[in-house]
């Protein structure tokens, strides 16, 4: 039996298009290291998003393509996963303890972005990622409610919050520091001024990524995050419905506008399924997520439908991805998470980090 050679073990993996990536493992320079030792043979993959619940199914399937050479009679696939820090807008000052900050945005309220925002940040946790969520909507805070949280955030020194806790997600909200019935009857400079407070006097801890669920629209709270806060990619929610897509590619127009690169657009609501019968039916129309990431070039990053227990799950502050883990609904939140994150550690990264300090004394 012929010893089988590196360049053949590499030709096979690229067989192999990562569902998640969209592109084989060997062009996304996820394989490390290949090493051979007579018919054994040992690689070593490292993903660049959250993959816990995905490494062993990948792992599985590259172990069986690499026995089917020949030459190959047991092959050990290892697979990691490292999140970096990747590129934000130019002339913005990263945080410190974030690597990663994603927006999650809409053009119109009603589309459920509070809700995919929660369960997108859940998803990726769960997958492993050191998660947070930033409740950046000051005049209609959900997340608290959400998140299944009460009571006010700590602070140690008088002057930062701590964030509050719940299913090992970091979440802070104005929510947190006012009656849930008191409303916000402020102009959009305090807005804009609180979300700056919200997110640089919160003490988050070594967060891979931090998910902003951003209010509806175009307006002042967007415009700051755009041009104040270093996001590393924004994520748009819609419904097939046209009103809500011709508001979603405002949304998808500000950010291309202000150099945050859109990950991709997700489609919620996007069919009825009948608890009763089982018949599917487009209540807001069919294919308009798809349609508008075809026509933009963005990323589709999948399609939720209109059940009821997102919505029942949501209000009961145990949202799908925690309240039944194993169900359908959370499947596609996972998938949408990998997806968002997969499609992030495709962009250019910040090594801004990386590179010493340079500090001049007078000795």
């Amino acid at each position: 039996m012929a010893e089988v050679t590196q360049q053949q073990i590499e030709t096979k993996l690229k067989e192999y298009i990562d569902p998640y990536m969209e592109k084989d493992l060997v062009t996304t320079r996820t394989v490390r290291n290949i090493m051979i030792e007579g018919d054994q043979v040992v690689v070593d993959v490292v993903l660049g998003f959250p993959a816990g619940g995905y490494r062993e199914e990948l792992s599985a399937k590259l172990k069986e393509m690499l026995e089917s050479l020949d030459g190959v009679a047991k092959a050990r696939v290892n697979v990691n996963f490292q999140i970096e820090a990747h590129a934000v807008q130019k002339g913005v000052k990263m945080i410190s303890s974030i690597k990663n900050i994603i927006a999650v945005a809409s053009g119109k309220g009603g589309v459920g972005k509070s809700t995919t925002a929660t369960n997108l940040a859940l998803a990726l946790s769960a997958d492993g990622a050191k998660v947070g969520i930033l409740d950046a909507d000051i005049y209609g805070p959900s997340q608290p409610r959400m998140m299944g949280i009460t009571g006010k955030p700590e602070s140690k020194d008088g002057k930062t919050l701590e964030p509050m806790m719940s299913y090992h997600v970091q979440t802070m909200s104005i929510g947190f520091l006012v009656d849930e019935e008191t409303p916000m009857i402020w102009r959009g400079p305090m807005v804009t001024q609180a979300l700056q407070q919200l997110l640089n006097d919160t003490n988050w801890s070594d967060l891979d990524y931090l998910v902003i669920d951003l209010p509806p629209g175009t307006g002042d709270v967007q415009l700051t995050l755009a041009q104040q806060v270093p996001v590393s990619g924004a994520v748009i929610v819609t419904t097939p419905q046209d009103i809500a897509l011709l508001d979603a590619r405002k949304g998808l127009k500000m950010f291309e506008k202000v150099e945050v690169p859109v990950l991709g657009i997700i489609e919620n609501m996007s069919i009825h399924i009948c608890s009763e019968c089982g018949h599917e039916e487009h209540i807001f129309g069919e294919g308009g997520g798809q349609r508008m990431s075809d026509q933009y070039e963005v990323d589709f990053l999948g399609a939720l439908p209109l059940d009821r227990s997102i919505r029942e799950e949501v209000d009961n502050g145990r949202p799908s991805v925690v309240a039944n883990p194993d169900g359908r609904i959370a499947q596609i939140y996972r998938d949408i998470g990998r997806r968002t994150a997969a499609k992030l550690a495709m962009q250019a990264k910040n090594y801004a980090a990386k590179f010493p300090q340079i500090v001049i004394q007078n000795n």
